[in-house]
């Protein structure tokens, strides 16, 4: 039985990790063909391996630069989630509450991010603490609108049980409601992990953090603004990885969750 689960498992992962591999590798050819039938300039387009070699090359300074990032990131995902649970907690109780607040919540979406930045280092000054803030605010948008959906959208044949068993507010919201709205409280904790990595990038691209630190952001505005565009295309793929990287690990989290949350209930 064992062995029979293992080869499934592996047989999974075959199915998950090849066809994206070899479609990265079809990319990367294709990618190294244009560029040298068509004898683009390395400032416009460089090689694959003219990126490669530049990761190498500049291993250290991406590395500490994308863990800055990936700290700033991951610090504004955290707050994004617990803030946006306590609003959407909030938002479920009333819907009085809900349409008074639930509008201001929409203008940080609505609003450009690089309208606000600015604002935000003119308003708490420039460094790691304000590109916290602007990772925060633009993740924080999907975990309200999904925690207040999954808290909202209990089926009333349920809530008309639970009010016929005498049950509490209390025990109706951590027996019937959260249970219920895990699923879209992990939705949008996965949409938020992957915007947490865009709204540090921003908050760095305005922030910046100096000569001595310096993230994925402030990388990549100075390598455009030098034309090395290998080590712009370096930079760009971290940010990916940091991206799929954090995205990775609130799935994980989200999945581990909705399993014990289940068992928990059955």
């Amino acid at each position: 039985m064992n062995r029979s689960k293992k080869k499934g498992l592996a047989a999974a992962l075959v199915r998950i990790v090849i066809p994206p591999l070899l479609l990265l590798v079809v990319m990367l050819a294709v990618w190294q063909a244009g560029v040298v039938l068509f004898e683009i300039k390395p400032y416009l387009v460089p090689s694959p391996w003219a990126v490669l070699q530049t990761t190498y090359e500049n291993a250290g300074k991406i590395i500490s630069a994308t863990s800055l990032t990936g700290r700033a990131a991951l610090l504004g995902f955290l707050c994004s989630c617990t803030a946006g649970l306590g609003v959407g907690f909030l938002f479920s109780q009333s819907v009085w509450i809900r349409n008074c607040g639930y509008p201001y919540a929409i203008f940080l979406q609505t609003v450009p991010i690089v309208a606000i930045a600015p604002l935000i280092i003119n308003w708490f000054g420039p460094g790691f603490h304000s590109v916290v803030i602007v990772s925060f605010i633009i993740s924080l948008f999907p975990m309200i609108t999904n925690a207040t959906t999954g808290l909202t959208s209990t089926p009333p044949q349920l809530l008309e049980l639970f009010r016929l068993q005498r049950a509490g507010p209390w025990q109706t919201m951590s027996k019937l409601r959260i249970p219920h709205a895990v699923g879209a409280m992990v939705t949008g904790a996965r949409t938020a992990s992957g915007l947490s990595v865009v709204g540090a990038i921003v908050g760095e691209f305005f922030a910046g953090y100096g000569a001595r630190q310096f993230g994925l952001g402030y990388l990549i505005r100075q390598s455009a603004e030098m034309l090395k565009t290998d080590l712009l295309f370096a930079s760009v793929g971290a940010s990916a990885v940091l991206g799929v990287v954090i995205f990775s690990l609130a799935s994980f989290v989200g999945y581990g969750l909705l399993a014990k949350w289940s068992l928990a209930h059955d």
